[in-house]
């Protein structure tokens, strides 16, 4: 199963009634704390992006480094005359991608099969430690933050893969040459251009499955979710920032 076999299931227009629903009778089920909770899930997730794409102190990750990697490999690329290398690392790119669009499907799948059996699993999670999901409409409404992660994340790798796909083309009718002749660096900057956009929505695909899980520990309490959200947010710092991955890359020895 392909990633576009998959395109043909829309999980937001399975379910509208759904979000009307929650609007209208899951929302006054709210605490404070569901609403705070709520708003340091959500805080993390939007700073994080901005910081880590936008901010000058976010250029420096493994983000903006990995782009500098990307406008070499375009140069590379160009001064070669069989391509058949950079053909195979855009595939297993393409692969990745691919991967994490199908198993999406299923996570959003089951996500659907538990909204609609909703009355089981609020007896299931009663017993969970640290309080539970609460009443039917506040599962429901919890749940629907689950998917709508995971519908976030599945629309970002399947574009993903689009644009990597219109790499392959660029790299498919890219002319031969070397740094400062007519039209290279330009297309050369075209090349890690459209690399770089399908890289950065994987990231935010794989960013949304970190904040996904986050968002189940909405089910056992209002704190787990707050708490898990900055743990993410701690964990995804590190690894953009402060890994060993990061280190090989800045290496210059």
């Amino acid at each position: 199963m392909d990633a576009a076999s998959t395109t043909q299931v829309s999980p937001m227009s399975l379910t509208p009634e759904l979000w009307q629903y929650a609007g209208m009778h899951a929302l006054p089920h709210l605490t404070a704390i569901d609403w705070i909770s709520l708003a340091i899930f959500f805080a993390c997730w939007a700073g994080y992006a901005w910081f880590s794409e936008h901010s000058q102190g976010g250029a420096d990750g493994l983000i903006g480094t990995s782009q500098q990697y990307r406008l070499q490999w375009a140069y590379h690329m160009l001064e070669r005359d069989i391509r058949v290398m950079d053909s195979t690392l855009i595939g297993n790119l393409m692969t990745s991608v691919s991967f994490y669009a199908n198993t999406t499907i299923y996570i959003i799948a089951g996500l659907l099969a538990a909204l609609g059996t909703a009355d089981k699993l609020l007896s299931f999670t009663a017993e969970l430690p640290f309080g539970g999901a609460g009443n039917r409409e506040l599962l429901e409404i919890k749940l629907m933050l689950l998917l709508a992660s995971f519908v976030f994340a599945y629309f970002k790798f399947t574009w993903s893969l689009r644009q990597f796909n219109l790499l392959s083309i660029l790299v498919g009718a890219a002319p031969m040459g070397k740094t400062g002749e007519p039209g290279i660096d330009s297309y050369a900057r075209r090349v890690a251009g459209a690399n770089n956009l399908a890289g950065d929505d994987f990231n935010r695909g794989i960013r949304a499955y970190y904040f996904g899980l986050a968002a189940s520990g909405w089910l056992l309490n209002p704190l787990a979710l707050a708490g898990l959200a900055v743990l993410v947010l701690i964990v995804l710092f590190r690894r953009d920032y402060r890994s060993p991955a990061l280190r090989i890359l800045r290496d210059q020895g």
